[in-house]
């Protein structure tokens, strides 16, 4: 869970620091929306949801922009891995990723279910 003013603050940073975070499809999706803060915000709390779930946090280079959170045909989030998370993930046999978003003016949370 995050507060939705943290993350609008990097937001109104700019796009070069966004990049640390986020990959180019997730901030394409967002800057699409009428409220971004919130979309940046629950991808942000998936993210942060994701690495604790796995246990490891944010270290040992693991990067959020590593992670990409992209919506289905249908509307359903998905996880995408790259890098060192991808790699992560493979030695830690994790076969499924199941992942719901939800945000409201203030707040944007995320849950993670990972499965072996």
């Amino acid at each position: 869970m995050i507060r939705v003013d943290r993350i609008e603050k990097l937001v109104e940073e700019g796009r070069p620091y966004l990049e640390t975070i986020f990959t180019e499809r997730e901030m394409d999706y967002c800057e699409t929306r009428a409220r971004k803060s919130e979309h940046y915000a629950a991808r942000y709390a998936a993210k942060e949801a994701l690495l604790k779930a796995l246990g490891s946090g944010w270290r040992d280079g693991l990067a959020f922009s590593d992670i990409e959170i992209v919506i289905d045909k249908l509307g359903k989030p998905q996880v995408i891995l790259h890098g060192e998370v991808k790699t992560h993930f493979e030695s830690h046999h994790i076969r499924q990723t199941s992942i719901s978003l939800s945000h409201i003016d203030e707040i944007a949370i995320a849950v993670v279910i990972l499965e072996k």
